[in-house]
């Protein structure tokens, strides 16, 4: 078969087939990590408006700010009477492992395992930023991480860790007033003047920086090349804490989910 008819059949099989070629595109466009967190942003935005009274809550989304060693996003801002909400969305899947003081979380798809930042360490640089940015007490800001429901704890979560009906209602929880709504007005005009604009520029400035982090990161570990002890339990993937036998008196590294688990480091 010369090229003209192999490049004739395959024309004619293309236009055979061609309502299959969207169907394949669009499967593939939904495999991306990028389009799922869109859509797990989408979703969280969406349950967030239609479940918040307009009138008390105001929702910022994708907020880029000036740091002092380049750029930080916020997924989602929510101004209030009972304070600043400070929301990191979570889109993974798979079993979840972490607590509160951990620096390292875990996420578990059959048996593979892979390490991530803890997210109410990396919403802290968020809360203080913004702190820092609108001149506010601490108290006056909360952090929320919501995981989206592809993804299942195998640990105890702290109150503002959770899915997003979780975090709704820990949203509510919160009544103290702190902002009257002329300060609540000062502090939304104050956020529009500090934010940088979306942009194709700032995202990739933003994306150089996170790069920039992750790679100063590596070079730190290949120059200590330090081995951290183990942090979490073999067994259940609860944190390892200091604990005294009461008999013995003597000091051991044991799960900190005992009695549910009593594995112990020796």
């Amino acid at each position: 078969m010369d090229s003209a008819l192999l490049f004739s059949a395959v024309i004619n099989a293309i236009s055979q087939f061609w309502f299959v070629i969207p169907f394949v595109l669009l499967t593939i466009l939904l495999r991306s990590p990028t389009i799922k967190g869109l859509i797990g942003e989408w979703y969280v935005n969406r349950k967030l408006v239609s479940a918040l009274d307009n009138q008390q809550y105001e929702l910022f989304k994708n907020v880029t700010l000036p740091t002092e060693d380049g750029t930080t996003q916020i997924d989602h801002i929510l101004l209030s009477p009972f304070g600043l909400f400070v929301i990191e969305t979570k889109n993974m899947q798979g079993w979840i492992f972490g607590s509160e003081r951990q620096a390292k979380w875990t996420q578990q798809i059959y048996k593979h395992k892979t390490s991530f930042q803890n997210p109410l360490r990396q919403n802290y640089k968020h809360t203080e930023t913004l702190r820092e940015l609108l001149e506010l007490p601490k108290e006056a800001v909360h952090s929320v991480i919501i995981f989206t429901a592809r993804a299942e704890f195998k640990t105890t979560m702290p109150a503002n860790v959770g899915y997003i009906n979780q975090a709704i209602k820990f949203i509510k929880n919160h009544d103290q007033v702190y902002f009257t709504e002329l300060q609540r007005i000062e502090l939304a005009y104050k956020l529009a003047a500090k934010k940088l604009q979306p942009s194709i520029k700032t995202h990739v400035a933003h994306i150089k920086h996170v790069k920039e982090i992750i790679k100063d990161k590596e070079q730190t570990n290949k120059i200590t090349n330090v081995e951290l002890p183990e942090s979490l339990c073999p067994r259940c993937n609860s944190e390892l804490v200091p604990r005294k036998n009461r008999k013995t008196k003597e000091s051991f590294i044991g799960c900190s989910s005992y009695p549910k688990c009593r594995y112990m480091s020796h």
